[in-house]
């Protein structure tokens, strides 16, 4: 357990931003992002000192960065990719929201579950609906106006009950919720998505 725990870990650092892969780990004093030992980056170094990333590297950083913050893999990441490019608005603002309207990433916004890896879980186990239809696949993509609501025996499951009564949790203006259902009242814009990336850098990447 501890090793998956400090692979996690390991995944942010790589990243040097946080990714919330562990819940409220994440927001303690124990999160390596947090202190600033874990912060500091040991230098490539070659025949003249430091070697600057190349500007591929950087692009690929970026993608890799966000496909990890929400759980995706590469082949579902570049589909997503696909679709927000045929969407009018810019390419980088239709992407983060696709990803946002994921049913795993708007379980973890709604404040069902501590972290996106927990909200996989809810969804996967069969405790979620949309608009009254249990949905267990996480990468569902939710539509503006749809309803989504915890079943009635998720109430036993203690990280579910325990995320529930958080009184610290900030729901994001774009959702509300009531209790255990929560409902997406319009797409977010970018500046409502809480996530440290350049999305630009990363169209860039896929523009190449």
């Amino acid at each position: 357990m501890s090793d998956f725990l400090n692979e996690k870990c390991s995944l942010c650092r790589i990243e040097q931003t946080k990714l919330f892969l562990k819940g409220e780990r994440c927001s303690s004093g124990k999160c390596p992002v947090q202190r600033k030992a874990a912060l500091t980056v040991k230098p490539t170094r070659g025949r003249h000192g430091r070697r600057r990333m190349s500007e591929y590297g950087l692009q690929l950083r970026e993608k890799q960065k966000l496909r990890k913050l929400y759980g995706v893999d590469e082949h579902q990441f570049r589909s997503y990719f696909d679709k927000a490019r045929k969407i009018r608005e810019a390419t980088g603002e239709a992407l983060m929201q696709i990803l946002e309207t994921r049913l795993d990433n708007l379980i973890f916004r709604l404040g069902f579950a501590p972290s996106r890896s927990g909200a996989r879980q809810i969804v996967s186990h069969g405790h979620v609906t949309v608009n009254g239809k249990r949905v267990n696949i996480p990468s569902y993509l939710v539509k503006p106006e749809d309803i989504i609501a915890l079943s009635e025996r998720s109430t036993k499951v203690p990280f579910i009950t325990k995320a529930l009564a958080d009184k610290d949790f900030s729901l994001p203006e774009w959702l509300e919720r009531k209790g255990g259902v929560g409902r997406v009242k319009r797409l977010p814009t970018r500046e409502e998505i809480d996530a440290d990336i350049s999305e630009q850098i990363v169209v860039e990447y896929y523009s190449r």
